[in-house]
């Protein structure tokens, strides 16, 4: 692999493109130390600078984390009060050094549910490094796979009601250019920390042909190393897409284009 003037490994073709990332295991982080959860949230953070920063290293391009899910308004109020006043302190301690990076923040999933101060935070995050390219760095906040699905299917029936699109046009790229991420690849390697081997609702229709990595390690013991262990285990993989083995190792073969915009 290749190092770039500043010092950053370029992506080679068995790094992923893109890593989306499940991070769990705070809560039980914090019990074995008879800490409460919201310890294990906080010791959490340092482990995403951990995996922003290997990525840069690594030359992965789209890191996506699942930081909140439309599921976890269900926790007590205290907690979720927390994560809420962790997100806040996040983008204050972080945004700065993400630019100086040149890292780009984006957050997706339902916003208008989050604080108004929250929201004011994460535009004005989002304006200050909207132009960075050396890696774009994707939050999910009050998102679920079901909830982006619903929502790209409501876009396509405003524009059939409206008459600016006929029913028999939308296909399945049709439907993937009104989710939350249309401009970028889809997920190249899903990781699940905290030994749970579910989806979770995460990136469901964007990770259909991921592949899947499960690591027993916490979250916040998931570090550089740690990381590099799940990009190890991806680049020994063959990634098939529908294709024969034989196929793939001839390099007769592509993958259909997909329509964004």
């Amino acid at each position: 692999m290749d190092t770039d003037s500043d010092g950053a490994l370029q992506r080679n073709q068995r790094t992923p493109r893109h890593v989306a990332i499940i991070m769990d295991g705070n809560g039980r982080w914090a019990r074995q130390r008879g800490l409460p959860r919201t310890a294990g949230h906080r010791e959490g953070v340092k482990s995403v600078r951990a995996v922003v920063e290997e990525s840069i290293r690594r030359g992965v391009e789209i890191l996506t984390l699942f930081a909140f899910s439309s599921e976890n308004w269900r926790r007590p109020r205290s907690e979720v009060n927390v994560l809420m006043e962790l997100f806040m302190s996040a983008l204050r301690s972080e945004t700065r050094r993400l630019h100086d990076n040149q890292v780009r923040l984006r957050v997706i999933g339902e916003r208008s549910a989050l604080p108004g101060k929250l929201q004011r935070r994460i535009a004005e995050a989002e304006a200050l490094t909207a132009a960075n390219t050396r890696l774009h760095l994707q939050v999910a906040a009050n998102y679920g796979g079901r909830w982006d699905i619903v929502q790209a299917t409501r876009r396509l029936a405003a524009e059939v009601q409206a008459g600016r699109l006929d029913p028999s046009q939308i296909d399945e790229y049709c439907l993937a250019r009104h989710l939350s991420f249309p401009d970028l690849p889809e997920p190249d390697l899903f990781i699940r920390t905290g030994g749970e081997k579910r989806l979770s609702n995460f990136v469901l229709w964007q990770a259909a042909y991921a592949e899947l990595y499960f690591t027993d390690v916490l979250w916040p013991d998931f570090d550089a190393a740690a990381y590099n262990q799940a990009l190890e285990d991806y680049a020994r993989r063959q990634r098939r897409f529908g294709y024969t083995g034989e196929q793939i190792e001839s390099g007769l073969w592509s993958l259909p284009d997909v329509c964004v915009g």
